[in-house]
């Protein structure tokens, strides 16, 4: 019931109406810009702010310069990659400048705090996925939509996925990307109002590990880690003032595996921040979390190596579960506002685990959301999810070797073992 993190792919919106703010953008086709292999080197920041008619400045500006570099030197994208990149970059820079505008607009977006909101973090494929579509059952809780990290607009109680045309584009490129990436709805099913994670957010100022999932860009992780993420978690926290504006609610629920990476700046940037970290054997799921990987990038990349792929999840998250036992001995967050739950018992009993996590938060589920939550698990057994088609062999992952770097992650928090 866990999905690794997996954001939409960047599909151009072809198909989109006249009328609808966000179709296909100007440009984006030109054969001379968007698709000879010769001119995707030149894709730097002042061609994309040419293109989106918005100024990329700051942040953004410097983190769009470094992944473009990296994508051109380090990422073998193919024909559709090279267009689908193009349009990505162009939709996040039009996007980021809208959320600015409304907040230049209305002084009182800004003006109103992000009150204690939730972080569901924890390994990937641990159930934090899971644990965040349950939250957004509950119809006192807000969580960012798909659709909204595409097309940003508060949704209000009456939203209707049905009658929206923002929902209904979103669904339409979901679509186009299963056809290309067969293997994506049995390992990540989506739809435009499902919960979607922070680094879909944080990609708007091109400063997001998103990137690094879907492409191969290893320079621009290594300039992001050592960057860090407060300017991201900046523009984080305008996104969800802008989201949050005209709608009622207790408080926002949010995730994504990457936080481990980011706690510094959450903190920062959110001082009465609460956490739920959820844990799993890790063992149990890294080929899942490469083969992941591999089914994202396949549309986009040429020459995909599952070897290397399966070496970069694995130290990537070596190093995370480190993270983990380090943030829990810190003491930077108060016992009141982190509890630590197991998968299996997350998975056992859905609502009186949930029921457990809000009352250790002061809060209370309330029986319409019990209800929904109950209708859901009916009707969506596993989650959703297809049989495993991979081997842990296929990405060089020996669960046998690996045993010993995760001893102390699933020794300090009573992680059970699983077999693979």
């Amino acid at each position: 019931m866990s999905q690794a993190n997996a954001p939409v792919p960047p599909i151009p919106d072809q198909h989109a109406g006249k009328s609808f703010r966000y179709r296909a953008l100007d440009g984006i086709f030109a054969v001379g810009e968007a698709l000879l292999p010769d001119n995707f080197p030149r894709l730097t920041a002042r061609a994309i702010e040419r293109a989106a008619k918005t100024h990329v400045t700051g942040p953004a500006s410097e983190g769009l310069t470094r992944l473009t570099e990296s994508l051109a030197r380090e990422s073998q994208l193919s024909l559709f990659g090279r267009v689908s990149v193009r349009y990505d970059l162009l939709r996040l820079a039009r996007n980021g400048a809208l959320i600015e505008r409304m907040h230049a607009e209305n002084p009182a977006i800004g003006a109103a705090p992000v009150r204690a909101p939730l972080f569901i973090l924890g390994l990937p494929r641990s159930g934090t996925t899971f644990l965040h579509s349950m939250l957004a059952l509950d119809p006192e809780i807000l969580v960012p939509r798909v659709w909204q990290t595409l097309y940003p607009a508060p949704r209000t109680p009456d939203f209707d996925p049905a009658t929206s045309a923002a929902a209904r584009q979103s669904n339409k490129q979901l679509g186009i990307f299963a056809g290309m990436a067969p293997d994506f709805p049995a390992i990540h099913p989506i739809h435009a109002d499902s919960p979607q994670e922070c680094s879909e957010i944080t990609a708007h100022v091109f400063q997001s590990l998103r990137f690094d999932t879907t492409f191969r860009v290893p320079s621009y992780r290594i300039w992001l880690d050592a960057h860090g993420h407060a300017e991201a978690f900046a523009f984080h926290k305008r996104w969800l003032q802008a989201m949050q504006h005209g709608v009622q609610a207790r408080f926002w629920a949010l995730k994504c595996p990457d936080h481990t990476f980011s706690m510094d700046a959450i903190l920062h940037t959110y001082p009465d921040a609460r956490f739920v970290i959820v844990h799993r054997d890790p063992l149990h799921v890294f080929a899942s979390v490469a083969f992941m990987t591999e089914v994202l990038r396949r549309p986009f990349l040429r020459g995909i190596d599952p070897v290397e792929i399966g070496e970069q999840v694995t130290t990537r998250w070596i190093e995370g579960a480190r993270q983990l036992i380090a943030l829990d001995q810190s003491g930077a967050i108060a016992p009141s506002n982190l509890i630590n739950i197991q998968y299996e018992t997350l998975t056992d009993d859905p609502i009186s685990a949930i029921s457990a996590i809000y009352a250790h938060f002061g809060e209370t589920l309330s029986e319409p959301a019990q209800s929904a939550m109950r209708a859901h698990l009916a009707a969506a057994p596993k989650g959703g999810y297809g049989p495993n088609r991979y081997r842990p062999a296929d990405f060089n992952i020996n669960p046998d070797r690996l045993r010993p770097d995760f001893a102390p992650y699933m020794d300090y928090f009573g992680v059970k073992s699983q077999a693979a």
